[in-house]
């Protein structure tokens, strides 16, 4: 299994901002669509947004569309994700995972079972 880790969570009050990332390492993640996801206590884990594998293909939900970006850095093998305009219902647990296929080319981007491997989740609070 592919060993992910994400960082760059934190406490922030609302309207503020973080970046995310995910980094991988012994394999190269430019061979995956990546997909981030977040679960609030309580709740189900739902899909954030993906990006493809050469970066030009990615996807939101509707929730943080405008917001959120998703980028990659394959050189340095690391998929980030910037949280901007931060709201206290973005509070959550957020994961990054990776998936062979193409997932995210299709409409079962935001599908859990679509993807691989996983990482442990970095803690996102928005909260004043």
């Amino acid at each position: 299994q592919l060993q992910l880790v994400e960082s760059g969570g934190g406490l922030v009050q609302p309207g503020g901002s973080l970046r995310l990332s995910c980094a991988a390492s012994r394999f190269t993640l430019d061979n995956y669509n990546i997909g981030w996801f977040r679960q609030a206590p309580g709740k189900g884990r739902e899909g954030v947004s993906c990006i493809n594998r050469s970066g030009r293909v990615t996807k939101y939900r509707d929730s943080v569309n405008g917001r959120f970006t998703i980028s990659r850095d394959n050189a340095k093998n690391t998929v980030y994700l910037q949280l901007n305009s931060l709201k206290p219902e973005d509070t959550a647990v957020y994961f990054c995972a990776a998936d062979s296929g193409s997932s995210c080319a299709s409409g079962s981007w935001s599908v859990t079972s679509q993807y691989d491997s996983w990482g442990q989740g970095t803690q996102v609070t928005v909260s004043s």
